[in-house]
């Protein structure tokens, strides 16, 4: 079924155009994180690395984790926000389901768990 009455929306209002701005955002942070993680995270043993002796660092970098923690949480802050958002604004079955917003939440809550545990040891 598909509404017949006349659209009276006069354009995007600020709480939509923050929407997008909290998605565009929290997506470069997400980015950010990744870097940070390929730096803050231990060091893959090859077998060429094994054969010529050379030194690995087998443990995550205690102050960009620390970074890193912090980088993920704001991430999932960002888009939790963007989530509540979307459900106050987004009224209409024509607005589109940001579903971005739900999977960056969950990446950057599931990747958070992952690093604590895996620093604990657990």
């Amino acid at each position: 079924m598909t509404w017949q009455g006349k659209d009276r929306r006069k354009g995007k209002d600020f709480w939509v155009i923050l929407s997008r701005v909290l998605a565009i955002g929290g997506w470069l942070l997400f980015i950010i994180a990744m870097i940070v993680s390929f730096y803050a995270a231990p060091e893959v043993e090859y077998g060429i690395v094994r054969f010529h002796g050379l030194e690995v660092r087998k443990t995550w970098q205690p102050q960009l984790t620390l970074y890193l923690y912090a980088i993920l949480w704001l991430t999932a802050l960002i888009s939790l926000f963007a989530i509540i958002i979307n459900h106050f604004r987004a009224r209409r079955a024509t607005d589109g389901n940001s579903f971005n917003f739900s999977l960056l939440l969950l990446i950057s809550i599931a990747w958070s768990v992952y690093i604590y545990f895996d620093i604990q040891g657990l």
